[in-house]
């Protein structure tokens, strides 16, 4: 009796305890205000979150905050300008929480050269973009990334096809006949980005979903560690890594997926059939020979070859941690149709990255490798040409024509008339063009923490670069442009190409706070090996390889081998120097000029530590830099023994007969044996500045560089050399800026949060120097080739004018306004118009340009956009000068009709005038790169999953006065450009 009373209580117990325990383990509100621990002000728009969780709430206009948690809950409470708070709660209790000012911006570090550093502690010009700050919408190449987000960097795409290179300036170009672009280092391997056979652009390697951050350095005080190779800058990109999971969450999976449609947006403006059948008719219309070559069609070319194309994009990342093994793996898949007809990119990326720590966290290993695997199939772009020139009044297809059934100028024999333009689709749908291009980038690093010294530390990096490509190019042998009866005609190549890029980097870093003297000190020095070497191999003749072969068998290779050494000194936490040392040896020069040694220093004064400025409230950030450093540039573009003696072979045209038999012979090439580097020498004065607590804060650099020894072609006396015309070391060069970056949330409340960034730059380019003894007479050297003739050029490099400015023929105008052909200001006042009479007018580079984001958050919604400003670019429009002239209608040497450009009535020239400035344009421009909104859904499981759709528009709009089809041009010749299209874009994004 006594035992069963017991068992009934122990149970009635049992029960109790567990609805007891269910009620404390059930959910419940917390709530409290949020303050300043400094002022005791609340504050609004405070971010709190479940960590480990997307779920969270904003405090209120007085700083309250209300949020729903489970027992147990760790709360993240996270400000702009305040140090973020970690706090474990109970349901139903109140947490008031006091955050701390904090510089964020300041706390931030930034990736340098061989290390990272404390963003208040750099003292040279550097800038970085992370990935929440990203361009959204359709990106297959990493640098769409940044475009327009940092000042003093202009990108430039070459056009709109999938994938499609850009061209990159840092602060303006440093040379006239090197390379001009930036180098790139990616997780520590500076890489080849000189071509690939077969890719579009070198950098497609890197998805750009495994991207965390952009470094970009400017000055030479950032640049100099990298000695020869950064005289025009450098850009650092760095991938995503593993992260350290928890017990909840011991990895994360997320899936990015973009489904995009491409449109064109502008057409060049052509006459239709009808208008030119009119032209004609006018200008030729008693010749009946002329007449009678006209068609019945009314067809426009551009709409035959541009379609609207579709594109997909799918990435997926897994990162994580087992046992002590941080790791991250990607997958990608992109495939990319061009809005020009047979034009598409299809792309697998792979990716993958370990960092453990062994030796009680002493010893940190890097270990990353990247995978892609690319195919290109290239549409033949002579059809954007064709299809502006192609007569309006024939049809496409032709169902008694041999070749491919297209219509086709013929002879009266029925042999294509060779002069005459091609059928643009047929151009399009008879040549297959398809490579293959796989590529390896990765590298292993270790940095080990003496056990013995803590303060040194040893870093080893070897790095491996390597890509493989293949190719062919056929046209069938009824392809009217390839056609020859005699020998068999089409055409095919095939071309294989490795290239190898093999890194070796060893420093050693000591670190040391003396606390007695107010000093830090942060000493690296190091040594890198380098190593490029190229081997190609292509053959191409008629379509059977029976006539006319031509095969090339290539290899090349060369070394950096270099010596480098920093320098940092902070005193009392406010005066910091900064010295670097790189000694450089190229074999791409000779013993006697192989060496280059490349110094910088840098100043840098926190003002606002001073005991002076404490009392200014405002200020959160105030720091003064300036710098000075030398960099070089042995990549000068004329391959990888530019000081041998070089030969060449003739070709089938010029052998040298003897009796029945004939022989190839050896051409010897001129060369300069004592070429050396270009070497820049840059001069920085910045500030950095922030408000409230970084609620504002930016930056303004004023800087000069100077060229020396600017690699250059210049005229020799007859007999000197084996040419008249020499590339040397001759000439100088100088670009002055300013630049200027604003970041700020103007408004943030609760529920609603406002960012914006602008930046603005300025830069003057002027040659100072192009000869090695000043010669009034020497005008300069030519550049600029133009479509209209042969060997024509619109552009020269002179002495005190911008590199590569327009030189033409002032155009003199009637009384309406309209051009008087042929009629030209007389500058020389010889009483006839010649070639001196040319003059410098405008240059196609940009003297000022601007960037602009923003982006605003309301609950679960965002919006944001991204938009660029050009001023002062001038285009010279190549499509009117070769196409806004009567003769264009009719060629007598086909005889052939060609169509015309839409203003030629304004234009009204009979003949080609190409040197008129008439063809000369403001191109200034202001494009709204892209636009978005997005919804984060936050209900779907809560805790564990994450999913966010989001819309984009890419290339939403272009405000300009140029009437040609696009003013952002490098080089400033608008000569059939591919159209960049509007992308719409759906994406989501799935996180687990």
């Amino acid at each position: 009796m006594v035992k069963h009373l017991l068992f009934k209580l122990s149970t009635i117990m049992l029960i109790l305890l567990i609805f007891v325990g269910a009620g404390f383990a059930q959910t419940g509100d917390v709530t409290g205000t949020v303050t300043d621990a400094s002022t005791g002000e609340t504050l609004p728009g405070v971010t709190i979150l479940i960590k480990g969780t997307t779920t969270g709430t904003t405090s209120g206009i007085n700083g309250d905050y209300r949020i729903t948690v489970d027992p147990g809950a760790v709360l993240v409470f996270s400000y702009i300008g305040f140090t973020s708070q970690e706090l474990t709660v109970q349901p139903g209790t109140i947490v008031n929480v006091a955050l701390e000012v904090a510089m964020s911006e300041l706390d931030e570090f930034v990736v340098i050269g061989y290390g990272i550093q404390k963003k208040e502690d750099a003292t040279g010009s550097v800038s970085a973009v992370s990935v929440k700050d990203f361009n959204k919408g359709a990106i297959t190449s990493p640098t769409e990334l940044i475009s327009g987000k940092v000042a003093g960097v202009q990108i430039t795409s070459g056009g709109g096809a999938p994938g499609e290179g850009a061209t990159i300036r840092i602060r303006g170009g440093s040379s006239l006949q090197a390379i001009n672009d930036p180098l790139i280092v990616i997780d520590g391997v500076p890489i080849d980005t000189e071509g690939i056979s077969g890719m579009r652009n070198p950098l497609n390697t890197i998805n750009p979903n495994d991207i965390e951050t952009f470094t970009v350095l400017k000055d030479a005080s950032a640049t100099a560690i990298f000695g020869s190779r950064a005289s025009n800058g450098v850009i650092l990109i760095t991938t995503k890594k593993g992260i350290k999971g928890t017990g909840d969450k011991p990895f994360t999976i997320s899936y990015n997926g973009a489904f995009s449609l491409n449109q064109l947006t502008k057409r060049v403006e052509m006459l239709d059939g009808d208008e030119y059948r009119a032209l004609v008719n006018e200008r030729h219309g008693g010749t009946e020979s002329i007449i009678g070559l006209l068609g019945e069609e009314n067809t426009n070319w551009q709409d035959q070859i541009y379609r609207n194309s579709f594109g997909m994009d799918h990435h997926v990342g897994v990162a994580g941690a087992v046992g002590f093994l941080p790791y991250r793996i990607s997958a990608g898949y992109s495939d990319q149709d061009g809005i020009l007809d047979n034009d598409n990119m299809n792309r697998i990326t792979l990716g993958g990255a370990l960092n453990p720590k062994f030796l009680d966290d002493h010893l940190q290993v890097n270990v990353n490798a990247k995978y892609m695997s690319i195919e290109n199939t290239f549409a033949d772009r002579g059809a954007i040409g064709g299809s502006v020139q192609f007569d309006p009044t024939k049809p496409v297809l032709d169902a008694e024509s041999p070749y491919g059934g297209y219509w086709t100028w013929t002879q009266d024999n029925g042999n294509p008339k060779g002069i005459a333009p091609s059928n643009p689709v047929a151009l399009l749908n008879m040549r297959d063009d398809i490579s293959n291009v796989s590529r390896i980038l990765g590298n292993v690093q270790l940095d080990y923490k003496f056990h013995f010294l803590p303060e040194l530390r040893a870093n080893v990096n070897i790095g491996l670069d390597q890509s493989n490509s293949e190719g062919t190019v056929t046209t069938p042998q009824n392809a009217a442009w390839n056609y020859d009866e005699l020998n068999g005609g089409g055409y095919k190549s095939e071309y294989e190409q490795e290239k190898t890029n093999e890194l070796l980097d060893f420093y050693l870093n000591y670190v040391k706070e003396l606390e007695n003297i107010n000093s830090r000190f942060d000493i690296m020095a190091g040594y890198s090996w380098q190593h490029f070497k190229t081997t190609s191999y292509s053959i191409s003749g008629n379509y059977d390889w029976t006539w006319n072969l031509d095969t090339s068998d290539y290899r090349t290779e060369y070394y950096l081998v270099s010596f480098f050494g920093r320098f940092n000194y902070t005193f009392k936490d406010r005066y910091l120097l900064t010295f670097t040392l790189r000694n450089d040896g190229t074999s791409r020069f000779s013993p006697d000029t192989r060496w280059g040694l490349f110094p910088s220093v840098a100043l840098g004064w926190k003002i606002l530590e001073e005991p002076w400025m404490k009392q200014d409230g405002a200020l959160s950030q105030l720091k003064l830099r300036l710098g000075y450093g030398v960099t070089g540039q042995q990549n000068i573009n004329q391959g990888d023994y530019p000081y041998l003696p070089k030969y060449t072979y003739s070709n089938n045209a010029a052998q040298y007969q003897f009796g029945n038999a004939f022989y190839t012979t050896l051409r010897p090439e001129g060369y300069d044996a004592n070429i050396k580097w270009e070497e820049t020498t840059t001069y920085n004065l910045g500030l950095d500045y922030g408000f409230f607590n970084d609620r504002y804060y930016g930056t303004l650099d004023f800087y000069m560089r100077e060229t020396k020894d600017l690699i250059n072609r210049i005229p020799v006396p007859a007999g000197s050399n084996l040419t008249n015309i020499l590339l040397t070391n001759v000439g100088d060069l100088e670009n002055r800026g300013v630049e200027f970056t604003i970041y700020t949330k103007p408004i943030v409340k609760e529920n609603f949060i406002w960012e914006v960034g602008f930046n603005a730059s300025y830069n003057k380019n002027e040659i100072t120097k192009l000869t090695a003894t000043s010669d009034t007479s020497y005008l300069g050297v030519y550049t600029g080739g133009i479509s209209g003739g042969v060997g024509n050029n619109i552009q020269i490099h002179s002495v005190n004018h911008p590199a590569s400015s327009f030189f033409v023929f002032e155009q003199i105008y009637d009384t309406d306004g309209n051009p008087i052909e042929g009629l030209y200001v007389d500058r020389n006042d010889d009483g006839q118009i010649t070639d001196e009479d040319k003059y410098h007018f405008k240059d196609p580079a940009a003297n000022a340009w601007f960037g602009i984001t923003s982006s605003i958050d309301y609950k679960n919604w965002n919006f944001s956009f991204s938009g660029r400003a050009n001023f002062g670019n001038y285009v010279y429009d190549n499509v009117s000068s070769e196409n806004a002239y009567y003769e264009r209608l009719y060629r007598a040497e086909g005889p052939y009709l060609g169509n015309v450009t839409s203003n030629i009535r304004d234009v009204n020239f009979n003949g080609p005038q190409y040197w008129s400035n008439y063809f000369i344009s403001d191109g200034s421009f202001f494009r709204m790169d892209n636009m978005s909104l997005s919804y984060r859904f936050d209900d779907i499981l809560p805790g564990k999953y994450s999913l966010m759709i989001s819309g984009t528009v890419n290339n939403v709009f272009v405000i300009t006065k140029y009437h040609g089809l696009d003013p952002e041009i490098n080089g400033g010749i608008d000569n059939n450009l591919y159209p960049r299209p509007r992308v719409y874009t759906l994406g989501v994004n799935f996180q687990f």
